[in-house]
């Protein structure tokens, strides 16, 4: 056998070595049957810091499955990047459900279209299991300003323009995103003024700022103590857990909807036996009551859907925030 002869028998061998291992690692990966599954810990990637309303839900949901599974659920931080490192991370873990991403507004719907040169695609990438959780933005004022509806909001800002000033939590964060969409279809001009995180919702009950719009879960602690008066929701129905307050939408609005929300997704290559163990797993203590209570503390209300549903309403909501980031102007990083 000559040289050149050699060489291909090499290369086809080497091939053929490499079809086998594949196989032999698909197979290993579905060879764990999904009944007995978890059978070590389970990672659950929040791509948020500590303290968060996305990671508070997260850490409730892994003590919830914890228990459904009898295998640890470990929360695994990694903020950053507008949530865009712990994507990263989760769409490069190996598909064989030990690792699952708490996914939400930020890292599937806002970065991905203000970072350019992504790692991950915020739906290919992924197979979407279930969303968990609505979390409604909520118009907040701080109770000694003058207006105390959100028409009275508008007629106050229209007979004073650019005096009231909108608190958000940070150039491109929801919140500032939500209350760019606000004035832009309410016609009114304020002064969007910056802070960092969470801060805006306290410098509004502090009387720094007059108004804002952040996530119910950021500002139901204030609101509950009276510190901020809520004036109108982001859904496009009333918030189950403030029936009492209007949407933005109801309030004249026309056509305002703006809400954010969580829910779980994996890697995408997973096995559907594997899947669908996850998926049945994640609904069912979802829909417990306990587990309702715990995120309705929180200002979230719990929500499923199947995963076709999922990421039907992800690239909704993708358009939607589209929008706000086009009138903010703001410009791929």
């Amino acid at each position: 056998m000559n040289r050149s002869a050699l060489k291909n028998s090499a290369h086809a061998y080497f091939a053929c070595a490499t079809l086998a291992l594949l196989g032999i690692a698909q197979g290993a990966l579905a060879s764990e049957p999904a009944t007995s599954y978890p059978s070590k810990p389970v990672r659950l990637i929040v791509a948020q810091g500590t303290g968060s309303s996305v990671d508070n839900m997260g850490r409730v949901l892994a003590a919830r499955l914890t228990e459904e599974w009898g295998r640890q659920v470990i929360v695994d931080n990694r903020g950053g990047a507008g949530g865009t490192i712990g994507a990263e991370t989760a769409a490069r873990a190996a598909p064989d459900g030990y690792t699952l991403l708490m996914s939400s507004t930020a890292m599937q719907v806002i970065s991905p279209q203000i970072y350019k040169d992504l790692n991950y695609h915020p739906t290919r990438d992924f197979r979407q299991v279930s969303l968990i959780a609505n979390t409604q933005n909520v118009l907040v004022v701080n109770p000694n300003q003058p207006f105390k509806t959100v028409k009275e909001l508008i007629a106050y800002a229209k007979a004073n323009p650019g005096k009231i000033n909108f608190a958000n939590a940070g150039s491109g964060f929801q919140s500032h995103l939500a209350a760019v969409l606000f004035t832009h279809m309410a016609n009114i001009q304020v002064l969007h003024v910056p802070y960092k995180g969470g801060t805006s919702t306290t410098m509004v009950a502090a009387g720094e700022s007059h108004a804002t719009i952040v996530p119910l879960p950021s500002g139901i602690a204030h609101i509950r103590s009276g510190r901020l008066i809520a004036i109108g929701t982001g859904g496009e129905k009333r918030s189950a857990i403030l029936k009492d307050v209007p949407t933005i939408l109801e309030s004249g609005v026309t056509g305002f909807v703006s809400t954010g929300w969580a829910g779980i997704v994996a890697p995408k290559a997973m096995p559907k036996p594997l899947f669908d163990r996850i998926y049945s797993s994640l609904v069912k203590v979802m829909n417990d009551a306990t587990t309702r209570e715990l995120f309705e503390r929180q200002g979230a209300e719990v929500t499923t859907s199947t995963p076709e549903e999922m990421l039907a309403f992800i690239n909704a909501e993708y358009g939607r925030f589209a929008t706000a980031i086009k009138l903010a102007g703001l410009k791929v990083q």
